[in-house]
C-alpha cells in the first residue's frame, strides 16, 4: 500500500511539474516590450519618454489607482504603478456604447484589471501588462480573456495590492 501511494505521488508530482514547465515555455498574448525601470517619482515630475504607447514599465507615481473602471482618463504614470503590481490595464479610445459596456463587465469580473479612456492610444483597444502590449482593432473578448489569463502577475510586485 505504502509503495502505492509513492508511485502515485511521485507520478503525480512529475505532471505537475511537467505542466509547469510547457505553461512557462509557451508564448504569451502580446507584444513584449523592453522593461524601462520601476522608479517612483513625484506627481507631475518629468522623466524620459516611454518606449511603448501606452506604457508598460517605466517611471510612475507611487501611489496606484484602485481596481476597477473609470470615466475618465488616469495618468499613465498613476496606472504603471498598477501593473507594476502585476495589473492589467485595458485602454480604449473611440469606441462604442456596446463595446465599453463589454470592457466593463470583463473589468468587473476579473481582480486587478482597469478600464479607462486614454485619448493617445493609436488602437481602439489596447490591452498592457509590465512590459506586455497587445493592441486591438475591434473587441475581441476571447482575446482580451487569453491576454488577462496569462500576463497577470508576471511583474516585479505580483502579489502587492
Amino acid at each position: 500500500m505504502k509503495w502505492t501511494i509513492g508511485i502515485v505521488v511521485i507520478v503525480a508530482v512529475g505532471y505537475g511539474l511537467t505542466l509547469l514547465v510547457r505553461q512557462s515555455q509557451q508564448p504569451r498574448p502580446g507584444e513584449a516590450v523592453v522593461i524601462q525601470g520601476q522608479e517612483h517619482i513625484a506627481i507631475g515630475a518629468s522623466h524620459p519618454e516611454y518606449n511603448s504607447n501606452p506604457p508598460t514599465s517605466g517611471w510612475h507615481y507611487a501611489q496606484e489607482a484602485n481596481w476597477g473602471v473609470y470615466q475618465s482618463e488616469l495618468p499613465d504614470e498613476r496606472v504603471l504603478h498598477n501593473l507594476e503590481h502585476g495589473g492589467i490595464w485595458i485602454s480604449y479610445t473611440e469606441i462604442d456604447d456596446a463595446t465599453k459596456t463589454a470592457l466593463e463587465k470583463i473589468a468587473k469580473s476579473n481582480s486587478k484589471v482597469i478600464v479607462t479612456p486614454r485619448s493617445k492610444n493609436d488602437a481602439p483597444i489596447v490591452l498592457a501588462s509590465w512590459g506586455r502590449l497587445q493592441k486591438l482593432q475591434a473587441f475581441d473578448e476571447q482575446a482580451i480573456l487569453a491576454f488577462i489569463d496569462a500576463n497577470s502577475n508576471k511583474s516585479p510586485e505580483p502579489f502587492a495590492n
